[in-house]
């Protein structure tokens, strides 16, 4: 794991009083940063073209052509991944708020507190340590696995991305659990195709809604004559997959006289067809994926103990996309560019407020309704409103307008707090959902980080919520 509080950053100051820029970089120093200092925003802007910072440190106000929004321009043209920070007077409080629309990681206010510039330092040091983690860790899954639209941060999804890469080259059953939606059959789809069994068939069937005799038929095929309407033989998806993989999808809705079929094959390697009577031998593996709790319909009887264990070789389990909100922002940026291209749209992105309503809501459809919604997004929108996707462009299951969501009839759970309990309930609320995550929690919030950290100060709010 990452130890946040032992990170050691490159710093660069820049003042055009030059015993400012050295005690500023003093203070910062004593955390152990290695800092540099410069006296002009055009000294600034070109030292970033030449070496790596980590953070930027940038009084508003600079002397020269360059002030520090200039800076902060530069910065962003030339080291993207550079986390800046102005310093300003109560007077210019509206410009710095502003320059965090333009990228701006956050602002201090003159007099400069030595212990709040470092918090707010340390937390721009997290963040692109952070994002140069996840940057690394997805170079390195891209090399790996190249898994299409099977993609995320999160530390569940890591460790199944971790687990395939074991488990791909073997021929154990592998069990996917989760939701619908959540993503089983990519996750089938990975393993097969980094398997030794990868230059034959992955066969797919849907076990759920079909009756005994339709799924015989399907998995074991039949010979002619069999039933009416027989007209010829037909091989079942079983032999289709010979010498591949077979996925059923929710095996858990399988009738229980055919999970005692299914049996037979998985143990011996041999089916019968309906009709005949000669077995034919298949070599296939099988992954299996359900959005039941097998172990509750084993108890139950409604599924049997021996099949359960025959299938459940290795065992992934998906969380829902509610639980794993780290993972949405990529997810977005993902579809979002897939979405344009193959449907040849100028949408360049979606503003802040749209994304937070994307983090926000619970998707209950996981990341099939995600995609969907995005895809959808991307159709409809007016490409001449500044190419970014906008609150007008999310479907009502997701966003309801103010007004709309004024006159819902929905019950109001804050209703008898005073503004200062209620306003803590939503922080507390926040905080718990998105797991302590501070930057995720303000961008829900609609607030700066600085603003929020200040909050929890004054309200008593630990990190977590509590």
């Amino acid at each position: 794991m990452l130890e946040l509080a032992n990170i050691r950053a490159d710093i660069l100051v820049v003042d055009d009083e030059a015993a400012h820029a050295e005690v500023i970089a003093e203070g910062l120093g004593r955390l152990g940063h290695h800092t540099a200092t410069v006296n002009s925003g055009d000294a600034a802007v070109a030292r970033v073209q030449t070496q790596h910072f980590d953070v930027v440190v940038t009084d508003l106000v600079l002397g020269g052509l360059i002030d520090g929004l200039g800076v902060l321009r530069g910065v962003r043209q030339h080291s993207p991944g550079t986390e800046v920070i102005l310093i300003t007077a109560h007077s210019s409080i509206d410009t710095c708020r502003s320059a965090l629309q333009q990228g701006a990681f956050d602002y201090v206010e003159k007099p400069i507190d030595i212990d709040e510039l470092r918090t707010v330092v340390q937390r721009a040091v997290e963040k692109t340590a952070l994002e140069r983690t996840v940057h690394e860790l997805r170079r390195q899954l891209d090399e790996r696995y190249d898994f299409d639209d099977f993609i995320g941060v999160s530390p569940a999804v890591l460790q199944i991305l971790d687990t395939i890469r074991r488990v791909a080259p073997s021929d154990l059953p592998v069990l996917i659990q989760g939701e619908s939606g959540t993503g089983k059959e990519l996750l089938a789809r990975a393993i097969h195709v980094r398997s030794r069994r990868k230059e034959n068939r992955l066969v797919t069937l849907n076990c759920a809604g079909l009756s005994e005799s339709i799924l015989e038929d399907e998995l074991f095929g039949h010979v002619k004559g069999a039933f009416t309407g027989a007209a010829g033989d037909r091989a079942g998806r079983f032999e289709h997959a010979d010498g591949g993989t077979i996925f059923l999808d929710e095996v858990g809705d399988m009738p229980v006289n055919m999970q005692a079929k299914l049996l037979r094959v998985l143990e011996n390697g041999e089916l019968v067809r309906l009709g005949s009577n000669e077995s034919v031998h298949v070599n296939v593996r099988l992954i299996s994926a359900t959005n039941r709790d097998l172990t509750e319909m084993v108890a139950a009887r409604k599924f049997r103990e021996d099949l359960y264990f025959r299938i459940r070789g290795a065992y992934l389990s998906l969380p829902p996309l509610r639980q794993r909100r780290e993972d949405i922002p990529v997810l977005i940026e993902h579809f979002l560019k897939a979405a344009a291209q193959r449907h040849d749209k100028a949408i360049t992105g979606m503003t802040a407020e749209t994304r937070r309503v994307l983090m926000a809501y619970d998707w209950p459809g996981n990341v099939r309704q995600l995609r969907n919604v995005i895809e959808n997004m991307v159709v409809l929108a007016d490409t001449d409103a500044g190419g970014k996707l906008t609150l007008s462009d999310l479907p009502p299951e997701v966003y309801l307008p103010p007004t709309t969501a004024a006159t819902a009839d929905r019950p109001g759970n804050l209703v008898g707090l005073s503004i200062e309990e209620a306003e803590k309930q939503l922080i507390r609320n926040t905080l718990k959902m998105v797991a302590g995550n501070r930057e995720q929690a303000a961008a829900i919030l609609g607030v700066g980080e600085r603003t929020l950290y200040r909050k929890l100060r004054d309200l008593g709010i630990k990190e977590d919520g509590s």
